[in-house]
C-alpha cells in the first residue's frame, strides 16, 4: 500500500515557486466560496514521526484566512475528557460550517497507538475503526466534507528525517524520545497504518498518501488535493441539496398506521394521600443513590419527551428536589441558536454531557429531529430518516461509557391536554407557558402520534429503552419517573 509513496517522488525549487502563486490564489477563493456554503470542512492530517505534519498544517494556515481555520491537536485525554464517551473531545471541537476544522492527532491516533502496544487486539481495533467509520458517515451525510491525509517516510527516509532534525538546534526540540521508539517498532507500525487506512477508506473518505520525501512535492500535493476536493464538494452540494428536497416532498406521512401509545392505560392514578407518602420514600432514596452515584463517578442522563403539558417539568422538579444541585443540570431544548445551527444537530448535545458523577436532564432532547422538525418540515425526510440510526449510534457510546441513560415519554390524551392549557390560563404564574403554537400543534396531533410511534421503534432497544408513562394522572406519572430512575441507578451500584 505504501510502495509508491516510498519512491521518493521529488519537485523542483523553481517548478515549485512557479505553481505556488496559483495555488495560493485559488485556495482562498474556494475559502471564500465555502464561507457562503452550508458545510464544514474536517482535514484530518496524519503520517509517520518527521513526515512533515506540522509543516504541512502550519502551510495551509498560511496559504488561506488562518481566522476560518481551526487547528486541533490532541495528546493524552486530560480528566474532564476521559470523564466523558471518547469521541466527546472531537465533537466540541468540530468546525461550524462554511469553515475548515485541521485535525492532527485525530479520532486515528488513539486505537493505533494502543493496537501498536498490544493493549488490544485486532478484534477490537476493527471495532474501533467500525465506530469511526459511522462517525465520520454522520458527518458526510449532513453535508460536511473530510478529507484524510498520509504522509509517508520509507523507515530509512525517516531515519535519516531524524537525526537531521536532531543536529540542527533550531529544530532538535521536535525530536522526542518518543519518535525514537516509534522508530524501533516502524514496521509494526506501518502493518497496523495499512489495515486501518484500507479499513477506513471509503469512497467519501479515502486516504490521500503522500510521499513525503520531498517537501515541495509533499507540500503542493496536500494543497492540491484539498483545493480538488473542496472545489468538487462545492460543486456537488447543490444538487445533493435539491434531490433532498424532492425526495422530502414525495414522502408524506402515513396516517394508517397503528399507535402504540394507544395501548397505555391512561386511568391510572394515585391517591394525594398515597401519592405523598410514595413521593417521600422515592426522593429521600434517591437522595442516598445519587450521592454515591457521585461517589462512584457515575454520571446520569435523563430525557423527557411528550406532548405539551404532559407534566415534564414538573417530573423534573421532583427529582431535582432530591438531588444536590451542585451535582445535576436541566438543560431546556428550545429552537437551535445561530451558533447552533452551523453545526451537526448533535453537536449542541455533545456539549453537555455531564462530568463522572454529575447528572444531565434535558427538557426535550435530540429526538426533535424525529418528532418537531419531522412533522414541522424543519428537516428534511433524508434528514430525520437518517437520525435514528444517528441517535442509536450516540445513545450506544454514552453507554458504553458508563452513563445511567433513561428516555421517558409523558403521554396525555387530547382532552386533557386541553383541560391543562385552560387552567394554565387562569394562573399568572403559569400563563406564560401557553402560547398560540400549543394550540396550533394540536392540529397536527395524528402527525405527531405517528412520528413518536416510529421513533419508538427504531431507537428503543435494551441499550436505551423508552419508558413510556401514563400522566393523565400528574401525581402517578411523577412516581414512575422518579422510581424508574431510582431503580436503575440501584442496579447500576449493585453491577
Amino acid at each position: 500500500m505504501f510502495e509508491i509513496a516510498e519512491l521518493g517522488h521529488a519537485l523542483k525549487r523553481e517548478e515549485y515557486k512557479q505553481q505556488l502563486p496559483g495555488l495560493r490564489t485559488q485556495l482562498l477563493s474556494v475559502q471564500q466560496q465555502l464561507a457562503v456554503c452550508g458545510f464544514p470542512v474536517f482535514i484530518v492530517v496524519s503520517g509517520v514521526d518527521g513526515s512533515g505534519k506540522g509543516d504541512v498544517i502550519n502551510l495551509l494556515n498560511e496559504w488561506m484566512d488562518p481566522r476560518y481555520i481551526r487547528t486541533n491537536a490532541f495528546g493524552r485525554p486530560s480528566d474532564e475528557e476521559r470523564e466523558r464517551p471518547r469521541m466527546w473531545r472531537f465533537w466540541r471541537t468540530m468546525p461550524k460550517k462554511g469553515e475548515i476544522g485541521i485535525y492532527v492527532g485525530s479520532w486515528y491516533s488513539r486505537p493505533i497507538a494502543k493496537r501498536v502496544k498490544n493493549k488490544i487486539n485486532q478484534k477490537r481495533l476493527k471495532t474501533e475503526l467500525l465506530r469511526i467509520k459511522q462517525f465520520e458517515q454522520e458527518l458526510i451525510d449532513d453535508g460536511a466534507l473530510i478529507i484524510k491525509c498520509w504522509l509517508h517516510l520509507g523507515k530509512a527516509t525517516q531515519r535519516k528525517r531524524l537525526k537531521e532534525l536532531e543536529k540542527n538546534p533550531e529544530t532538535r526540540w521536535q525530536v522526542t524520545k518518543r519518535d525514537k521508539k516509534h522508530l524501533k517498532i516502524y514496521n509494526q507500525f506501518i502493518r497496523i497504518a495499512e489495515t486501518v487506512l484500507k479499513t477506513t477508506s471509503t469512497v467519501d473518505t479515502a486516504w490521500l498518501i503522500v510521499d513525503s520525501h520531498d517537501h515541495h512535492y509533499r507540500n503542493l500535493t496536500v494543497g492540491q488535493h484539498v483545493l480538488q476536493r473542496i472545489s468538487h464538494h462545492i460543486e456537488q452540494y447543490q444538487k445533493h441539496l435539491k434531490a433532498d428536497v424532492e425526495f422530502f416532498t414525495s414522502n408524506p406521512l402515513m396516517p394508517d398506521q397503528s399507535c402504540l401509545l394507544d395501548s397505555l392505560d391512561l386511568s391510572k392514578s394515585l391517591s394525594e394521600k398515597n401519592y405523598s407518602k410514595k413521593l417521600a420514600y422515592y426522593q429521600g432514596k434517591l437522595g442516598r443513590l445519587a450521592r454515591e452515584a457521585h461517589k462512584r463517578k457515575i454520571s446520569s442522563i435523563l430525557v423527557f419527551e411528550g406532548w405539551d403539558a404532559a407534566g415534564k417539568g414538573g417530573a423534573i422538579r421532583r427529582l431535582t428536589r432530591a438531588m444536590d444541585a451542585r451535582n445535576y443540570q436541566v438543560i431546556r431544548i428550545a429552537a437551535p441558536t445561530d451558533e447552533e445551527r452551523l453545526h451537526h444537530y448533535l453537536w449542541r448535545f455533545w456539549r453537555h454531557l455531564p462530568r463522572a458523577g454529575k447528572v444531565t436532564l434535558y427538557d426535550r432532547s435530540w429526538y426533535g429531529r424525529v418528532l418537531v422538525e419531522r412533522v414541522e418540515g424543519f428537516a428534511s425526510k433524508m434528514e430525520w430518516m437518517r437520525a435514528y440510526s444517528e441517535i442509536v449510534n450516540f445513545e450506544e457510546d454514552l453507554v458504553e461509557h458508563g452513563v445511567v441513560l433513561l428516555k421517558f415519554w409523558l403521554h396525555i390524551d387530547k382532552d386533557e391536554q386541553l383541560r391543562r392549557f385552560k387552567e394554565r390560563e387562569k394562573i399568572s404564574y403559569k400563563r406564560y407557558k401557553i402560547t398560540e403554537e400549543d394550540y396550533r400543534n394540536r392540529e397536527k396531533w395524528q402527525d405527531y402520534e405517528l412520528a413518536a410511534n416510529e421513533m419508538f421503534s427504531r431507537t428503543s432497544n435494551h441499550t436505551a429503552p423508552w419508558v413510556l408513562v401514563e400522566a393523565n394522572d400528574k401525581r402517578f406519572a411523577r412516581i414512575k419517573v422518579i422510581k424508574n430512575f431510582c431503580e436503575i441507578l440501584e442496579e447500576k451500584l449493585d453491577t
